[in-house]
C-alpha cells in the first residue's frame, strides 16, 4: 500500500514555471510507476506524465511534451512534475498516481484506470 500527498501548486502567470511533488508513504515506492493526471473544470482527467521503476523511462502527453519534466527521488520516495513555459490551458487540478510494477518497462500506462493509488490533488492556476 502507498499513500501519495502532492505539493506546489499555485497561481502562476502565464511563461511562468512551477514545480509539483509527489511525496508517498511506505517502503516499497521503488516498486510503483509513478504517474501524473490532470482535470480541469468540466473535463475528464487526462494524462500529463509517467515515470518508470528507476525513472530512465518516461511518457508524455503531447500538449505537455517539451515543456513539462517528469522525475522521481527513489531515496526520498518523491517524484517530481516541473513545468516550465506555463499556458492558461495548464490550469487544473493535477494529481499524482501510482501504480505497483513488477518490471522497469519502458511501456508505461497512460490510462488513469490502471493506477491503483490516487493523492488528493493540488491546484495549479495560470494567468494569461
Amino acid at each position: 500500500q502507498v499513500q501519495l500527498v502532492e505539493s506546489g501548486g499555485g497561481l502562476v502567470q502565464a511563461g511562468d514555471s512551477l514545480r509539483l511533488s509527489c511525496a508517498a508513504s511506505g517502503r516499497t515506492f521503488s516498486s510503483y510507476a509513478m504517474g501524473w493526471f490532470r482535470q480541469a473544470p468540466g473535463k475528464e482527467r487526462e494524462f500529463v506524465a509517467a515515470i518508470s521503476l528507476s525513472g530512465r523511462n518516461t511518457n508524455y502527453a503531447d500538449s505537455v511534451k517539451g515543456r513539462f519534466t517528469i522525475s522521481r527521488d527513489n531515496a526520498k520516495n518523491t517524484v517530481y512534475l516541473q513545468m516550465n513555459s506555463l499556458k492558461a490551458e495548464d490550469t487544473a487540478v493535477y494529481s499524482c498516481a501510482a501504480v505497483w510494477a513488477p518490471l522497469d518497462r519502458p511501456i508505461l500506462p497512460m490510462s488513469a484506470q490502471t493506477y491503483g493509488h490516487w493523492g488528493q490533488g493540488t491546484q495549479v492556476t495560470v494567468s494569461s
